[in-house]
């Protein structure tokens, strides 16, 4: 007897992907009453035993694959359920198009039409969005199994991706076309339409701050013509909702704790080309701080000395951020106290009546949690202990949550990866955790040839191959070749961070340059030497680096301004010839910055010092110190920063200073003045003696300059960025710029037969500006205009100054 189970043979493509769909409701059609005439069939085949099972149809999948599917098995009795459960599976599978069922005596034919497998997936008609952004959403792939319902959640995600660019009237249309072996290719036809702006916002119940201000602070725009460079004026369901967010956090930093966002809505014209978006807002009442308590426990935590860390103060309009900064201060103390858990809880009592808020701080020892494991992925080239290392916390030492942040920052300061996460786990008990750090590396290894030009050097040529983290184990090694108009260089430079295993760092420099000084000072110097350096931490924040540095330095001029004879040589040509110079010197350095990379907060301080007179021919002392310190403003990407820089050098023995060991400032070092523009010059030449005798001095403009002992330079500087994209890379920084350059002792004039024709007048120089850096795909590029505020009339300025090359 041939009983036929042709479940979808009459149906089309649409009626069987519905079918398929239903099977997730199998469980409520099991439960339905039989038809009679199932039952019937039912009762006829209820005592049939399965004796074979045949599959057919297949093409690429097993027989025996399809058989694995199946809830029923030879030698079962056949069951209505258990088929349908089958029927199910198969196409809960995703791999055919249509399954049917035969029963011919004992053997059951399983007859399949397999869905295809997808060729190539195409993209046609798309701008805006580019083909690899829907490769990362979509799911289908070449090499995987078609199916109607996997192109209908492809079709969603990329609606929601032009959504998401503000492009609302975008319609995507999945096109399939056959090809032999049950393949096909999948085309997605698009037409983008225009893109949705934003026609208006409006913020209503607004009472304290005006429209105009809070639409400044949320990142959506109105749409206006002058934006052709930003993607903030469409409409993005998800940057309204962040909008929203920083509206409440601006209102509760300044106080009003009940603020409420009440209804944000977006409403779409009618020809579907921009949005009209309304915040109604509830601002409540303005509180400010009541009192303020600190309550421990913890004897050797005092109350008191806590309150000082509070950022609050009675009577001062309530900021709601400031929460989050005492709770870290008190975590921070406490920690430093030997108290790696702590349990911090602010309490906030609303006053109504007075709009005060009282706060209470109570500070617990938590429950104490150790690291049970630390595990380190994504690494694939860098050595894992090179990673470890830097770790502040160890596998089974408590947990330290303060330590863990440090410790990320200290691998991110490596300079290896371009992504570096921390994430924490439960472990297997309670009391443990497993901390995961994930890295993404990037490209160490650098070969770099760049053309550049400059006002200082003109033309400049650059070679250079370094990689900064050899064969996986953190070395850094350099040669570098440089060459301009002005400075000719090659040096040769390495570097072990974990000198022995311990964290001491040491390397080596080999170095030869030539620069020429002749138009600001009248001589060329070309400089021959090794330095070896060592170094090591002092605490987690300061570190001092030792080295020693050989030198051979060779001071050349023009042979018409040093003739050979008795005649007397200018004061220039007593430091002609080759000098050796011998130095051991110093760095202390204190490091307090948030970020070692892109500082925001905090700050920095370096202190160089060299003798020079271990050997050699010249005897000084040289002081340097060099003070950073850095602030983010009101807006998140905008970051003051203020530096502070001066330098003496003391000699010994009555030695005068050569020139080519004096501090010369001015160009990059100075913004407004030439290079080594400011401080101590030659500002006349003897001219003879009048009818009475007296010596003539005659004013120059071109005198030399004779570089200082002493310098004091100071900078405030706010960066920002100019509006553009990110990926242009543009910032700008407004700046400036205030010090001085000076003081020769008088054995650095005792080849003057004149000293009167040098002017050195230790007054105040100071310029103002801005400037604009450039990351472009030719090399970096810096533009400095500068305005000088202050100078003295020999100085050497420049308004405007050029410079690219192949690195900042």
């Amino acid at each position: 007897m041939l009983q036929n189970f042709s479940i979808l043979s009459t149906l089309g493509r649409t009626a069987r992907v519905l079918l398929a769909c239903a099977c997730v409701f199998g469980a409520v059609l099991a439960g339905a009453e039989p038809t009679m005439a199932q039952t019937r069939i039912d009762a006829t085949l209820t005592d049939t035993v399965i004796q074979n099972i045949v599959v057919r149809g297949n093409e690429r999948i097993e027989s025996e694959t399809v058989r694995s599917y199946m809830s029923i098995d030879t030698g079962d009795r056949y069951s209505s359920a258990e088929m349908d459960r089958t029927l199910k599976t198969l196409f809960a599978t995703g791999l055919f198009a249509d399954v049917k069922f035969s029963i011919e005596g004992g053997t059951i034919y399983v007859d399949v039409v397999e869905n295809p497998i997808i060729n190539r997936v195409l993209f046609e008609g798309n701008k805006a969005i580019k083909e690899d952004d829907f490769a990362k959403e979509v799911q289908l792939r070449p090499r995987i199994v078609y199916t109607p319902a996997r192109v209908q959640a492809d079709l969603q995600r990329m609606i929601e991706l032009y959504r998401r660019k503000g492009r609302y009237g975008a319609t995507i249309i999945p096109k399939v076309i056959k090809l032999p072996q049950n393949r096909v290719d999948l085309v997605f036809e698009i037409s983008e339409g225009p893109k949705t702006g934003i026609g208006k916002i409006s913020i209503l119940g607004n009472r304290a701050f005006s429209e105009r201000k809070l639409q400044k602070i949320i990142v959506t725009d109105q749409s206006r013509w002058w934006n052709i460079l930003t993607s903030n004026d469409n409409y993005d369901p998800d940057r309204v909702i962040y909008d929203k967010e920083q509206i409440r956090k601006f209102y509760e930093s300044h106080g009003y704790a009940d603020f409420r966002v009440a209804s944000t809505s977006a409403e779409l014209s009618p020809d579907r080309k921009s949005f009209y978006i309304t915040h109604v807002l509830d601002e409540g009442p303005q509180y400010r701080v009541g009192e303020i308590k600190v309550e421990t426990a913890l004897d050797e935590l005092n109350s008191e000395a806590l309150i000082r860390l509070v950022r609050f103060k009675k009577g001062q309009v309530y900021n709601a951020d400031n929460i989050e900064k005492t709770i870290e201060s008190l975590t921070f103390v406490a920690g430093s106290a030997g108290f790696a858990f702590v349990d911090i809880r602010p309490r906030i009592e609303r006053d109504r009546e007075n709009n005060l808020i009282n706060l209470t701080f109570r500070v617990d020892e938590g429950p104490r949690v150790y690291v049970e494991r630390i595990n380190v992925t994504g690494n694939t080239r860098t050595l894992e202990r090179v990673i470890r290392r830097e770790f502040l916390v160890s596998e089974g030492d408590s947990y330290n949550k303060i330590k863990l942040d440090r410790s990320k920052r200290r691998v991110n300061a490596l300079g290896f990866f371009e992504e570096v996460e921390l994430e924490e786990e439960p472990g297997s008990t309670r009391d443990q955790t497993v901390v995961s750090l994930k890295v993404k590396e990037k490209p160490t290894g650098e070969f770099s040839f760049g053309v550049g030009f400059s006002s200082q050097d003109r033309v400049a040529g650059d070679l250079s191959i370094s990689e900064r983290n050899l064969l996986g184990r953190g070395q850094f090694l350099r040669l570098r070749i440089q060459g301009s108009n002005r400075r000719q260089q090659i040096d040769i430079s390495f570097t072990e961070p974990y000198l022995f295993g311990r964290s001491l760092v040491g390397g080596f420099d080999l170095f030869r340059t030539l620069t020429d000084y002749e138009k600001e000072a009248g001589y060329r110097l070309e400089s021959t030497g090794l330095s070896l350096r060592t170094g090591f931490p002092i605490n987690e924040s300061a570190r001092i680096s030792l080295r020693y540095t050989f030198k051979a330095d060779d001071i050349q001029v023009n042979s018409l301004l040093c003739p050979q004879g008795p005649a007397t040589p200018s004061y220039i040509c007593q430091d002609v010839g080759t000098r050796t110079t011998s130095t051991a010197g110093y760095t202390f350095y204190i490091d307090k910055r948030n970020d070692p990379v892109k500082p925001s907060k905090g700050w920095d301080f370096r202190l160089n010092q060299d003798f020079a007179g271990v050997g050699g021919d010249v005897n000084y002392l040289r002081s340097e110190n060099i003070m950073n310190w850095y602030r983010r403003l009101y807006f998140n990407n905008v970051i003051a920063s203020a530096t502070l820089k001066t330098g003496y050098i003391a000699t010994f023995k009555d030695d005068g200073l050569r020139l080519s060991d004096r501090f010369r400032k001015g160009g990059q070092t100075f913004r407004g003045f030439e290079q080594s523009g400011i401080g101590p010059r030659v500002t006349s030449f003897y001219g003879g003696k009048d009818g009475n005798g007296n010596n003539i001095f005659i004013p120059t403009k071109t005198g030399n300059s004779l570089g200082g002992r002493f310098y004091s330079i100071g900078t405030l500087e706010v960066s920002f960025p100019t509006g553009l994209p990110e990926e242009y890379g543009v910032l700008a920084s407004v700046f400036t710029e205030f010090g001085t350059v000076g003081v020769l002792e008088d054995e650095d004039l005792q080849n003057f037969a004149f000293p009167e024709v040098i002017s050195d007048d230790l007054s105040l120089r100071a310029s103002a500006g801005v400037s604009i850096f450039w990351d472009s795909p030719f090399g970096p590029i810096r533009l400095d205009f500068s305005k000088i505020l202050a100078q003295e009339d020999y100085d050497q300025t420049e308004s405007f100054r050029f410079s690219a090359g192949t690195r900042f």
